[in-house]
């Protein structure tokens, strides 16, 4: 497990939105290279950033910004939002992302989704948001009459090995992690996943650590700009539950076979 904390792009600055909602916007810094400085010096060595501005036009819109973050941190950054062309795809490789998300194109262009996957293989994620436990696309506005569960299996299928799960009910609200929806994720796509929504303090990261088997990462926004959850403690929390579950595993087969 490790710790994302998150950075959403709109119009330029980082913000949170409140479950998905465009006009329940929170601006936190008006710099997200900046930002993202911040959370390097708090501990983070992974950083989640989605560009709004994207998921909604559906054409990256802050490459640039999502560059300078780059350039001014050792951060291992993984991007999602308007992701829906290899030429996309290819630009962030070239600036030295290390994962990129796709997420409305799962359904709206799964041909596309296919062909990336066998070009770039292991630099993508599924991205699968959903409410109720249907998908959602184009920024979380439209339904897509897609059970979450079967994207899930689909993609493994295609050959995806990273998923971020999101909730977006309890996105933006701090109001606790579900940890049952997640492991359900995983079992359905056959590979630990990265947790995303509600993450309200460390109490949620714990709670996620008793199922780190499949867990691969945590995603945190509000929690941390708002002060309850530090970056430092998720992280610690976050190595803590893959200690504990590496001790689990040797107990269990303590041939190491």
């Amino acid at each position: 497990m490790h710790l994302l904390p998150a950075i959403d792009i709109l119009g330029g600055k980082a913000v949170r939105l409140a479950k998905g909602d465009y006009d329940r916007v929170t601006v936190y810094n008006d710099d997200p290279a900046a930002q993202a400085q911040l959370f390097e010096e708090q501990g983070a060595t992974w950083l989640h950033v989605v560009d709004l501005d994207g998921a909604r036009s559906g054409s990256p819109d802050n490459i640039a910004i999502i560059e300078r973050i780059l350039a001014k941190t050792l951060l291992k950054v993984e991007v999602g939002g308007g992701i829906r062309s290899m030429d996309t795809v290819q630009r962030l490789y070239d600036a030295g992302v290390s994962r990129v998300v796709l997420g409305t194109s799962l359904v709206a262009d799964p041909a596309f989704a296919e062909a990336a996957i066998a070009r770039f293989k292991d630099l993508l994620v599924a991205g699968i948001d959903a409410k109720g436990g249907e998908v959602a696309v184009a920024g979380w506005r439209e339904g897509s009459g897609v059970a979450a569960e079967e994207l899930a299996r689909q993609m493994a299928e295609l050959g995806f090995r990273h998923l971020v799960y999101t909730d977006i009910a309890r996105d933006g609200m701090q109001t606790g992690i579900d940890p049952a929806a997640y492991e359900r994720m995983a079992a359905a796509f056959g590979h630990p996943v990265t947790a995303s929504g509600g993450v309200a303090g460390l109490d949620d990261i714990e709670v996620l650590g008793r199922v780190a088997d499949c867990i691969e990462g945590v995603i945190a926004g509000r929690a941390v700009y708002e002060g309850a959850l530090s970056v430092a403690d998720g992280v610690r929390a976050c190595e803590e539950a893959t200690r504990a579950a590496d001790r689990a595993r040797a107990q269990a087969n303590p041939c190491g076979m």
